[in-house]
């Protein structure tokens, strides 16, 4: 391209840095909760993040569960983000769904009832939780297994 390795090298791992980045909105656009739940994220935001605590020191939680919420705490606590916090809505938008897409990998690991036992707040804000995150377990289907049916 220029001629020169390392200006390509450097072109190209901005390229790839920047098309990650791309995906990375697009993932979050995609699991993003609707309509105005994010309003209803936020309002809940202090009592989700002393669940986080919690459960990341919940002994009784399996080890890979502790390690994605320690993660996860660590992720909130940088000050880099993918969409930056200053842009309005937007800018704590990010947070809120990866906060969400990992409390659904909690509730697959642990159920919704170690959840629920850590929660720190109301039954109406651990109800706007379920709901905002997808934390509903699955019912079982009409012929008694969970999940959309029989696995062979």
């Amino acid at each position: 391209m220029t001629g020169s390795f390392w200006w390509d090298l450097a072109i190209g791992i901005v390229a790839a840095l920047l098309l990650t980045w791309l995906c990375l909105i697009v993932a979050l656009l995609v699991v993003r909760p609707r309509g105005d739940l994010l309003r209803e994220a936020l309002r809940i935001l202090p009592d989700v993040v002393r669940l986080l605590r919690r459960l990341a020191a919940d002994r009784s939680m399996p080890r890979g569960v502790r390690v994605r919420l320690g993660l996860l705490m660590v992720y909130l606590a940088l000050p880099i983000d993918l969409v930056p916090d200053f842009i309005p809505v937007l800018g704590y938008a990010d947070d809120a769904i990866i906060v969400a897409a990992v409390l659904r990998g909690v509730v697959r690991r642990a159920g919704i009832d170690a959840v629920r036992a850590q929660w720190p707040g109301s039954d109406d804000g651990f109800a706007a939780l379920v709901l905002i995150a997808g934390l509903e377990p699955r019912r079982p289907s009409p012929d008694g297994h969970r999940g959309e049916g029989r696995r062979r």
